[in-house]
């Protein structure tokens, strides 16, 4: 991508370069603001010590928090068919 399509981000102080189209740039700087957010929170716990370790603990919180996600709207889709069905069948 061309220079005009790249977006710099600032995480834990350090500046990173990143490719992104003009109409994903607004959501773009918003991840990193939550990255950067969630990352100082674990570094100021002080449990953990390094970036590495930081950023591996925020994204395997991330991807439990997705999973959740997931796991709840799956149940509502089951939900929202089984009324769907229960509606359909009441009516025969």
């Amino acid at each position: 991508m061309s220079d005009e399509n790249r977006v710099t981000v600032n995480i834990l102080d350090k500046d990173y370069q990143v490719a992104c189209s003009p109409d994903e740039r607004h959501d773009l700087m918003r991840a990193a603001s939550e990255l950067d957010a969630r990352m100082r929170a674990v570094r100021k716990s002080g449990t953990i010590i390094g970036v590495e370790r930081i950023a591996i603990m925020v994204a395997l919180n991330l991807c439990h928090e997705l999973m959740q996600g997931k796991a709840a709207d799956n149940s509502a889709d089951l939900s929202r068919l089984n009324q769907k069905l229960a509606s359909a069948l009441a009516g025969h």
